[in-house]
């Protein structure tokens, strides 16, 4: 048997163990997230897990197999140089599986960056415009540049006790600039600003949207699934170890919340591309998510877990699914790509639900963060009500015109049969579908036993 094959089996392995441990785990999990609070934690020198930790390490392995399903590498092709692209991401996912479970603050960035390099030899190798270079340094320029200062206050910060645990560290940079209110405003905003850009926020999005037109289908999936997940993971660990009064200090992070969650919604309307209609409206989800961390109540917190899970399963399908239409039209543009109901309406039918799902309708996990996260920011201030009525609304008519624009319109003459439509795609389909209404039903037992 040979190498690659091996490590295809291996992997495949693996993800169905996971999918073991996904089904008992999050059941578990679920009752400490919503039950607001972060109970569950298992910590020693080097490895520091609780829910949030063993949620995202389970999105990364579900995912990584199901971009494999994606492109496409079964058995028959693993043997060729896609091998290669196995190996990358088997080593995508141990650098994510380190950043999600470590606790010492120079390991958790040196595999905070790593993760950037699977990702541009992704976008790189397997792009398909001769503009992946560009979107390749968009994405390197903006996430290293940010972080730089990060690197420079945790080493300043573990060097104060020799010690470079998280927990220490952080705690260290708190209690050093307490008292020297703006000094300790620009450390807190140098270290918030590597993961705002990972997140990314608004005003530092513009990589994102040129990496997911650029990338293939597998480097959509993971980047919209799983590292993003990487900026909000940080934010909501440095919140946990700060553990101050936000809106006193971060108004302006939560005003650019507000302000780019309205915005990229409008923004979904003036794109052509599809693909970068929906990696707009993953900022508009982030922005979202991070309102509920900054809300400063256990509710808000949940929510904005909730939100990222759930945008993972979410925004991952949509990609795949784009990826499918692609395939078929040969062109990603809003325009020319109409009248898929007509050709093929059981690919029309996986469009509907996972655009529901994206407008956070009553049968999505959304919809629970959703819940969680508006009664919390409303909660910390009135005047946060009309923003988030016109995000909301945008959003869900943003939802409805990428359907009907794709599902919509006259009888196109340019597509291929679609009879050649593989089982192995609705079964990605199913495998991204099926586990957010899992959790929901997890969700509503949870509420019921409270």
């Amino acid at each position: 048997m040979s190498l690659p094959l091996l490590l295809f089996y291996w992997f495949e392995l693996f993800w169905y163990v996971s999918i073991w441990g996904l089904g008992i785990g999050c059941f578990f999990c679920g009752l400490n997230i919503l039950s607001f609070q972060f109970s569950f934690s298992l910590c020693n020198g080097f490895i520091s897990i609780d829910t949030m930790s063993v949620l995202l390490v389970f999105l990364s392995l579900w995912v990584s197999l199901l971009m494999l399903l994606s492109s496409q590498l079964s058995v028959k092709m693993v043997d060729n140089y896609s091998s290669i692209f196995c190996i990358i991401v088997l080593v995508l996912n141990l650098v994510l599986i380190i950043t999600f479970c470590v606790s010492s603050v120079i390991v958790f960035y040196f595999f905070f960056e790593a993760s950037l390099i699977p990702t541009l030899m992704i976008i790189l190798g397997w792009g398909y415009q001769p503009k992946r270079l560009q979107a390749g340094m968009y994405m390197m320029i903006y996430t290293v540049a940010a972080s730089l200062p990060l690197l420079f206050c945790l080493m300043w910060g573990s060097g104060v006790f020799n010690c470079y645990n998280m927990f220490v560290v952080f705690l260290v940079l708190k209690y050093k600039f307490w008292f020297l209110s703006y000094t300790w405003l620009f450390f807190i905003l140098v270290v918030l600003l590597a993961f705002l850009v990972k997140l990314p926020m608004f005003l530092v999005h513009l990589w994102l949207p040129k990496a997911h037109v650029e990338a293939p289908v597998a480097g959509s999936m993971v980047l919209a699934a799983v590292l993003l997940k990487l900026g909000g993971y940080g934010v909501i660990r440095m919140y946990q170890f700060y553990g101050i009064q936000v809106f006193n200090m971060f108004l302006v992070v939560v005003f650019l919340s507000l302000w780019g969650g309205l915005l990229t919604s409008v923004i979904c309307f003036r794109q052509i591309d599809f693909k970068s209609l929906i990696a707009y409206s993953s900022v508009g989800h982030m922005a979202l998510m991070l309102l509920g961390v900054f809300s400063n109540t256990s509710w808000g917190w949940s929510g904005a877990v909730v939100v990222m899970i759930s945008h993972g399963f979410c925004s991952s399908a949509l990609f795949s699914l784009a990826n499918f239409t692609y395939e078929k039209s040969y062109t990603r543009s809003l325009f020319v790509s109409k009248g898929l109901l007509i050709v093929i309406p059981f690919l029309s039918l996986w469009w509907f639900l996972f655009c529901v799902m994206n407008m956070a309708a009553p049968p999505s996990l959304n919809l629970v963060g959703e819940l969680m996260i508006f009664p919390a920011v409303i909660f910390s201030s009135k005047y946060y009500i009309l923003p988030l009525l016109f995000m909301s609304f945008f959003a869900t008519v943003c939802s409805m015109y990428l359907y009907s624009g794709i599902n919509h319109g006259g009888s196109p003459k340019f597509l291929s049969s679609f009879s050649n439509l593989k089982d192995v795609n609705i079964l990605v389909l199913f495998l991204h579908w099926i586990p957010a209404n899992f959790l929901v039903m997890n969700s509503e037992l949870v509420f019921w036993w409270l």
